[in-house]
């Protein structure tokens, strides 16, 4: 597997000791948390959108969404790197908490609450994608029992009928109606 630009960036950079790592840690948090913060703004301005049904608003929100998500990806790719290079140096590699824990005392202390604030925007960024996509839902199904509606006349057919087939026509099909 050939490593990324960014990866190798990324592994030339990092220290061969635990005691030099808190800065390139402290840069990738950073990122990050802005990305995440920026994220979490689109998203809710997006659930906003959806539910005022606002589609030139969504379609204009999706290039600034698209550009935050490959900001993510590339904050992920740094994460990896970066454990990458972790386990290489024989540190701990298993995610950025355990390689944080293994820092010196005052890094540690530093760390330790941008890593559970990227944590905690993680779970509220994956809540907020999940109303979102609530939100969709609920309107495909919406638009698609209006259609069912228009197609039939809002008529149903009867659950038992002795012959198999409806007496009443489509409104779509059917020009009497």
């Amino acid at each position: 597997m050939n490593p990324t630009a960014n990866e190798a960036t990324t592994a030339a950079a990092t220290p061969e000791s635990i005691d030099g790592w808190e800065a390139p840690l402290t840069e990738l948090l950073t990122d990050l948390s802005q990305t995440q913060t920026e994220l979490l703004e689109v998203l809710g301005r997006k659930r906003d959108l959806l539910v005022a049904g606002d589609r030139e608003g969504l379609a204009a929100i999706g290039p600034e969404e698209d550009r935050l998500a490959g900001r993510l990806a590339e904050c992920q790719q740094r994460r990896q790197g970066m454990l990458d290079a972790a386990e290489e140096r024989g540190l701990p590699h298993g995610n950025l908490r355990s390689l944080a824990e293994a820092m010196p005392d005052g890094a540690r202390r530093a760390l330790r609450p941008q890593i559970r604030e990227a944590r905690s925007r993680a779970r509220l960024l994956q809540h907020q994608s999940l109303t979102n996509w609530v939100l969709v839902q609920r309107t495909l199904l919406h638009l698609s029992q209006m259609i069912e509606i228009v197609a039939t006349g809002g008529q149903k057919p009867p659950t038992y009928e002795k012959s198999g087939q409806s007496a009443s026509g489509g409104v779509l099909m059917d020009r009497a109606v």
